[in-house]
């Protein structure tokens, strides 16, 4: 089940430094929001807040609240675990766990999770590689190493260990940077057909697949060098690229910066 997120008066620190600044945003159930922005300007930073991946660096922290839902991630007494297994996150370059099998690579989220039975495991991990448009392509060399997939299929391999875990949110921080095109078309393709089911959250720097896979977008930008990231704007996708409240977002988005 697909849950919303909503984040209020959210900083971001690493160590002294304040890397973001009094972020708030509703994030919708079943979309895809883009967050777009300069490098350096927090937007990776307060994707990894959604699901306390933030502190795990040494000396990180967050103030503020995220809420999933009713629940609140930062509350007393939850486990960053539990919070990381609702809401999946895939990465830049995709990582694959070198040393194991395509299949393995599904199963393995799924048996941290307790013990599972055989035919209930090859059952997900063939709902996984579906969901994840994989599973024709692999279904006859399961046992081969998943290191051994191409770039693109290794994004959306671990897109399939993500989803198998049934998360209720996903994050993906640039997760076509390292891709040749045809590879990202596949893994934007199947971004558009997951928000059927998930909350999906997407950090890009390209502005054509921004406008294409997202329903709602949300800029952000530093104030000046040195100075906290903040959010300039959030709208629908249309909008943001067609009439952009700020100036900045703009400027940004016309390529006069960033």
């Amino acid at each position: 089940m697909a849950k919303q997120i909503q984040v209020s008066g959210l900083d971001a620190y690493y160590g002294a430094h304040k890397a973001i600044a009094d972020i708030s945003m509703t994030i919708e159930p079943r979309s895809v929001t883009a967050f777009i922005g300069p490098s350096g300007c927090g937007k990776s930073t307060f994707l990894r807040t959604l699901n306390r991946m933030h502190e795990v660096i040494p000396g990180a922290r967050v103030e503020g609240k995220v809420m999933l839902d009713s629940d609140d991630l930062y509350g007393p007494g939850v486990d960053p675990v539990s919070v990381r297994r609702t809401i999946g996150m895939v990465f830049q370059r995709p990582n694959p766990f070198p040393t194991m099998s395509i299949y393995e690579n599904v199963a393995a989220g799924l048996r941290l999770n307790g013990r599972i039975s055989k035919s209930k495991t090859d059952e997900v991990v063939e709902q996984s590689l579906r969901g994840a448009n994989l599973w024709n392509e692999v279904k006859d060399r399961l046992n081969k190493p998943g290191a051994g997939l191409s770039g693109g299929q290794q994004q959306r391999l671990c897109i399939a260990r993500c989803i198998a875990v049934k998360p209720q949110v996903l994050l993906m921080d640039e997760p076509c940077s390292a891709l040749d095109p045809i590879s990202t078309l596949a893994i934007e393709d199947l971004i558009t057909e997951l928000k059927d089911e998930f909350t999906i959250v997407i950090v890009t720097h390209n502005m054509q697949q921004a406008a294409r896979v997202s329903d709602r977008t949300a800029f952000f930008n530093l104030a000046a060098q040195g100075q906290p990231g903040r959010l300039v704007e959030m709208d629908e996708t249309s909008a943001m690229f067609t009439n952009p409240s700020e100036k900045a977002t703009e400027d940004y988005i016309t390529g006069r910066f960033g």
